[in-house]
């Protein structure tokens, strides 16, 4: 099963993103987009992925250096966005709005299991490089239907899954 996890959140991912671009064109369809036509409104899209970190600068290094990843604003020391093709990830740092205690009290930090996934090329290349500018892995490349997969994490401990796509002929 943990190995088909990555591949069904993916799948579920992609699934949930087309039909969220899809108009209706059945008669059934049509009559679920009426009844439901407020809550449709609210939300408008996919934004972003935001993860919490302890030192914005620090990855913004990471993300930007390591990963290649662009910046594409930051004000520091609380918050920065970067982006690789459509993905915008958001780190908030200590002192961002984003960061806040919770109403009940508990605080919100990094780390954790939910995660980013990103898609590269020859995965075993881009580990050797990565283990090589010192960086930490949670686990060792595994291998499912749906492709090859590794857990990276950034400074923070926030997990970046490296993920490379079976080729189909």
């Amino acid at each position: 099963m943990r190995r088909w996890c990555p591949f069904l959140l993916c799948f579920i991912g992609v699934v949930i993103g087309g039909c969220m671009n899809q108009k209706g064109s059945s008669k059934a369809s049509s009559e679920a987009n009426s009844n439901t036509k407020e809550a449709q409104s609210v939300v408008l899209g996919f934004w972003g992925v935001r993860y919490q970190v302890k030192d914005v600068s620090h990855s913004v290094a990471f993300y930007t250096k390591q990963l290649g990843l662009k910046l594409d604003q930051q004000n520091l020391p609380a918050f920065a966005q970067i982006s690789v093709g459509n993905l915008k990830l958001i780190l908030g740092g200590p002192g961002a709005s984003g960061s806040d205690r919770m109403p009940d009290g508990r605080q919100q930090e990094p780390g954790g299991w939910n995660r980013v996934v990103l898609q590269v090329t020859d995965l075993p290349a881009r580990i050797e490089e990565l283990k090589k500018a010192g960086l930490r892995f949670r686990n060792e490349m595994e291998m499912g239907p749906g492709g090859k997969q590794i857990l990276l994490e950034d400074p923070d401990g926030n997990p970046i899954e490296l993920f490379e796509p079976v080729t189909r002929p």
